[in-house]
């Protein structure tokens, strides 16, 4: 029985092994990539974990760190306009996409520049949820005309504690 359900086990995953994100883990953590996605990330720590992939509606890859509320990891991919640096590209996404939809917004510092694999900028900003204090980090990084948005977002005490992790995510972020 436990060879038929082994078995069985193994032929789903060989069959639909195309769509099925690729995790692969070592002792300290795991890479992540997908045949929907055009990248390659890699996590310090096991305490990571998807939680949602791209589709035809949503284009974002979504990861939590333990608990939504100690780390939240979203990955966006965009064009960038021609033009555009990834400076004034990341202050407009800041304008238009956070700004103004989180309540007690508070600019935080800008880095310039971020060098990991990718290049780009970082962005920090605190703001409130249900009247706790949180915080949020984002990373853009540049490969020619395109932009990886990685935004990352938790309570401000405990995301300021994994910070060391986001850095190591972003700079291990490559293209397949």
């Amino acid at each position: 029985m436990r060879s038929a359900i082994a078995f069985i086990g193994l032929f789903l995953i060989a069959g639909f092994g195309a769509s099925a994100p690729d995790v692969k883990t070592n002792a300290h953590g795991h890479s992540y990539t997908s045949a929907k996605i055009g990248y390659l990330v890699d996590f310090p720590s096991s305490s990571w974990r998807l939680v949602d992939e791209p589709d035809d509606i949503h284009q974002n890859t979504e990861f939590i760190y333990n608990d939504r509320t100690e780390g939240y990891l979203r990955i966006r991919k965009e064009a960038l306009e021609e033009g555009l640096s990834i400076r004034e590209y990341a202050m407009r996404d800041q304008d238009q996409r956070v700004r103004l939809f989180l309540p007690g917004y508070v600019d935080g510092k800008m880095e310039d520049p971020f060098v990991g694999r990718l290049k780009g900028v970082t962005i920090s900003y605190e703001y409130t949820q249900a009247g706790k204090p949180m915080a949020g980090r984002t990373y853009y990084l540049q490969a020619d005309r395109t932009v990886y948005a990685l935004r990352f977002t938790g309570m401000r005490d405990k995301l300021g504690r994994i910070r060391n992790q986001t850095d190591q995510i972003a700079r291990s972020l490559r293209l397949k």
